[in-house]
């Protein structure tokens, strides 16, 4: 009796199970199904397409050279006397910089002068006797021999005297070689020779360099393709150039190009070009390399967009564009060139639309974008969906970014 029992037990609780979730399937199946869940936003740096000035820049890596180099050697044998600069001075155009002793030179010279005094004398003695055998000519008391003879000694005299103020000449310039003087304006170097030691002409060492550091030069290499573009423009008028340290970090000094090479170098396809800077602040140093940027010309109410805000395929460049529902679209692009962080748009946008210049790896076609707010004063959308307005740099600012 009791198992009967338990097995109804068993058989009861069974069917109230399963009519339990009999009763939990139909409910979940009438239930009606929640709405799909929004696509989340993708948050990007979204910049607003606006018309302003393109700077045309070339730009190249250039090494410093000075604008004259002279190494100083000496020009006769002679023991330094003395060194009249410091290591590293400014020394103008004909200043003291060594002196040999001038001694020996002194008296070579004092030497020819006296020969040239005795051989003067010698002349004027035979000149008084040519005036007498004239005078005695007409009476027969001299015979024309004598004065041939006379005459051939005057003549040679005079020749001497030629000599010996050719040799005053030579002594007075050699004695002048022993005062040694800066022949440009420039920056001594390290001294190679010390006071006391003997230098000879014939030495290739040399005493010191001086350098011509204002203004300096910088020569700097260009692709071949770009040499029609900045000989036209040199053709318009002087072209700026900007040197910036290797890092683009820093601006060392602005000048104009002097010339373009007058030939291209065919093993690398590169043109030279030299530029002339003032160099008055001393930041361009001969040996020094730096990139330098050269001004074409500066485009003017033209469309750019950020480097970052554009994009490469197998079609060509294209961009990102946001509609008014921050919704993205391709449109593919044609540049023109990129200048710094801005490339010039020459069809494909139009002014006031929103590209994007972030994140675009996360990006497909149709996607929902929100723009970034960790950078404020990034051009862009705001949270109300209207385009930010980017401020406009202050003229220092501006002109400090063109050549």
């Amino acid at each position: 009796m009791n198992l009967r029992n338990s097995r109804t037990r068993v058989v009861l609780l069974t069917v109230v199970v399963l009519l339990a979730l009999a009763i939990y399937a139909i409910v979940q199946w009438l239930r009606p199904a929640p709405p799909p869940k929004a696509a989340q936003a993708i948050p990007a740096d979204i910049v607003a397409v606006q018309p302003g000035d393109f700077p045309v820049i070339v730009e190249g890596l250039g090494t410093v050279q000075a604008f004259y180099t002279v190494t100083i050697t000496a020009r006769v044998d002679g023991q330094i006397e003395k060194v009249a600069f410091t290591e590293g001075q400014e020394v103008a155009k004909g200043a003291l910089l060594v002196q040999i002793d001038p001694r020996p030179y002194q008296a070579a010279l004092d030497q020819a002068r006296a020969t040239l005094d005795k051989d003067a004398a010698q002349l004027a003695n035979a000149n008084r006797d040519l005036e007498r055998y004239n005078m005695l000519a007409p009476d027969d008391l001299a015979s024309k021999q004598t004065i041939d003879t006379q005459h051939a000694l005057v003549a040679q005299l005079e020749a001497q005297l030629k000599g010996d103020q050719a040799a005053i000449d030579s002594a007075k310039t050699n004695l002048d070689y022993t005062t040694i003087t800066s022949p440009i304006t420039g920056r001594t170097g390290i001294r190679l020779v010390d006071p006391g030691n003997i230098v000879h002409a014939a030495g290739t060492t040399g005493i010191v360099m001086v350098t011509q550091l204002h203004p300096i030069a910088v020569i700097f290499s260009l692709p071949e393709d770009e040499f029609d573009d900045l000989n036209a423009a040199l053709h318009r008028g002087p072209v700026g150039v900007r040197a910036v340290s290797r890092d683009h970090e820093d601006e060392l000094d602005r000048g104009t190009v002097s010339l373009i090479d007058n030939q291209i170098d065919q093993t690398t396809g590169t043109i030279k070009v030299k530029a002339i800077f003032p160099n008055t602040g001393n930041r361009l140093w001969p040996g020094e390399f730096v990139n330098v940027q050269a001004l074409l010309e500066t485009r003017h109410n033209v469309l750019t967009i950020p480097a970052s805000a554009l994009q490469r395929g197998p079609d060509g460049a294209f961009t990102y564009v946001v509609d008014g529902e921050s919704t993205i679209h391709v449109v593919d692009l044609k540049t023109g060139g990129q200048s710094g962080d801005r490339v010039l748009v020459t069809a494909g946008l139009q002014a006031g639309q929103q590209v994007v210049a972030s994140n675009q790896y996360r990006l497909q076609p149709n996607a929902k974008v929100r723009p970034n707010t960790h950078d404020k004063t990034q051009p862009g959308v705001a949270a109300d969906g209207k385009p930010q307005q980017q401020a406009a740099p202050s003229n220092e600012k501006a002109a400090a970014k063109q050549p």
